[in-house]
């Protein structure tokens, strides 16, 4: 009984204020009518789209009133550029005209249906004592028969209060339809954000393999060449100058040495060994054991993902960490491996100083071009202060 009592409450109180809202609908129905009527006189043309704009707000609230109703997220389908142009602004002026004409009339019954049930029950009881009580219906209760028609003017008010919360729910459903994105909009809009993602993956995939090329061709290439060359050198020397021949072949010993260290090092910027050796959670916990400031890593779910995916998350991990020993002061850092088996997910969170801001490079832009080449997600809470958390999601589906 309470809770019917609560569903009925509530749905008087979201369509009384759905009256007011009604009324907010009309004036921006009769501004923009006033806006169209200027037009032709070329007055309303530039007021035209900041008049739409200025009409979003009220449909914005009915949007949020939806959005609790119904316990869901109705997101806003506005797009950048031009009002006159957006698919949405056409739904917008069907919900206002539709919330125009039926927000004030459902309010008013929410409203003045109860008010009515309960007059009609204290004309009942009170009429005789009083001899006759002026009804709501017109005419005067001062008899039986005319009782008898009060009662069951309030059998009919209490069963068109029952009807209340359908009336909510009608209501709220037909903002969530006409107040959410279209179908074919949200569509478009996905498939130019994964243009614009795979366009960033395809250049941050062409940067590093420019940078791999720019440290064999500069690093490792180089030293190979120096070796060839001193072992030529050291085979022209060999019958003349053997103490100069046996320096030559410790130098290029060395020199051979340090390019085979470049070339491991290049080779675990592509993908690290010990993804390979360890699994993901190990070749974290590498990580953090190497990590100048304490790092704890928690594991929430562990199993094998795609060796792609490992190997993002892995670099985002080593990046992440070495802005935190860079920037950060931190103290100590945690981070927690979870997600499901179709989604990777990382929590990095550092007890510095704070104020970490993708717009001042740190390397931040970077991690959030990797997370997106995979159609995943970063999340940073940096507040000044600290702590800084930041979160990244990786979908593991194909």
């Amino acid at each position: 009984m309470k809770s019917r009592l609560r569903v009925w409450w509530s749905a008087i109180r979201y369509l009384v204020v759905g009256a007011g809202t009604s009324v907010l609908s009309i004036l921006a129905l009769a501004g923009l009518f006033g806006v169209l009527l200027l037009c032709p006189f070329g007055v309303g043309i530039p007021s035209l789209a900041p008049a739409i704009r200025l009409s979003r707000w009220p449909v914005g609230v009915d949007r949020r009133r939806a959005a609790r109703r119904l316990g869901e997220a109705i997101p806003e389908p506005y797009r950048d550029g031009s009002p006159l142009k957006d698919p949405a602004t056409r739904r917008d002026l069907a919900w206002l005209a539709i919330h125009a004409a039926t927000g004030m009339l459902l309010g008013s019954m929410a409203f003045g249906l109860p008010l009515g049930v309960v007059q009609q029950v204290v004309t009942l009881v009170a009429w005789p004592a009083a001899g006759g009580i002026e009804g709501s219906l017109g005419f005067v209760v001062d008899s039986w028969p005319r009782a008898g028609l009060t009662l069951l003017a309030g059998i009919a008010f209490a069963g068109l209060t029952l009807l209340l919360p359908r009336a909510a729910r009608w209501q709220a459903r037909t903002a969530r339809k006409l107040l959410r994105p279209a179908p074919g909009v949200v569509l478009a809009d996905r498939v130019a954000e994964l243009t614009a993602t795979r366009a960033a993956a395809l250049e941050a995939h062409g940067a590093e393999l420019r940078r791999i090329e720019r440290d064999l061709h500069d690093g490792t290439q180089a030293r190979i060449a120096a070796v060839v060359l001193q072992l030529g050198i050291a085979g022209q020397l060999y019958d003349r100058d053997p103490d100069t021949v046996r320096d030559l072949l410790v130098k290029a010993q060395d020199t051979a040495t340090d390019a085979l260290a470049e070339l491991r090092t290049v080779v675990r910027s592509i993908y690290p060994p010990l993804l390979s050796e360890r699994g993901l959670t190990g070749a974290v916990r590498a990580l953090a054991e190497h990590c100048p400031v304490p790092t704890a890593v928690h594991v929430e779910y562990e199993t094998h993902r795609p060796a792609a995916v490992e190997a993002a998350a892995y670099f985002v991990v080593a990046e992440v960490l070495a802005n935190v020993t860079k920037h950060a002061d931190a103290s100590t850092v945690d981070i927690t491996l979870g997600g499901t088996a179709s989604l990777l997910s990382l929590r990095i969170r550092d007890d510095g100083r704070g104020g970490a801001d993708e717009r001042r490079g740190s390397g931040l832009s970077g991690i959030r071009r990797r997370a997106e080449a995979f159609d995943g997600t970063l999340t940073l809470t940096s507040p000044p202060g600290g702590p800084t958390v930041l979160r990244v999601e990786l979908p593991c589906g194909s």
